[in-house]
């Protein structure tokens, strides 16, 4: 009986280790943009020459090291997702101008929303960016809630919806 208890012990330990270790993988590190690796500020110089990193954040994200940047360029607000090699693998740009498609979806899923903000998501392979959806956040009911909104509008998805 000891044994068993033992054993059963040995196996709750391992298993709240594994969890602390796959918590720790998602949590996110704030750096100062002086620390990014030289690979990154190079990438971010280059697609963005006058550029302000506003935030920087080490996270792993599917087992790979990601820096997630929010930046400042021309008036707009930016935020990349970049690999430690300085691979741009997905550059979100602040929109202004609200594309009628995405505010006719969210009035009609969400009818007492106000938009909050419009990011272009696109993703990056070789160095060419190619517009993928919309990031909106938007204000219901006093809370504030990202929603996912494709380019002609049709689909609108929770980011936990848009993940399944």
């Amino acid at each position: 009986m000891r044994g068993l208890t033992l054993w059963c012990a040995a196996v709750a330990v391992i298993g709240l280790v594994a969890i602390g270790i796959t918590v720790a993988d998602d949590k996110a590190e704030k750096l100062s943009p002086d620390k990014l690796p030289k690979a990154v500020a190079d990438a971010i110089k280059a697609r963005f020459p006058d550029g302000k990193v506003t935030s920087a954040e080490k996270e792993t994200e599917d087992g790979k090291l990601v820096y997630d940047i929010e930046l400042t360029s021309g008036g707009l607000k930016y935020e990349m997702d970049i690999h430690e090699d300085g691979t741009i693998e997905e550059i979100e740009k602040e929109i202004k101008e609200v594309p009628a498609a995405v505010a006719k979806a969210i009035a009609g899923k969400y009818p007492k929303a106000k938009i909050v903000e419009v990011m272009e998501r696109s993703k990056v392979k070789d160095k060419k960016e190619t517009p993928t959806d919309y990031e909106v956040t938007i204000e219901d009911g006093g809370k504030k809630h990202e929603v996912i909104v494709s380019l002609d509008g049709k689909s609108v998805k929770t980011e936990g919806e848009e993940k399944k």
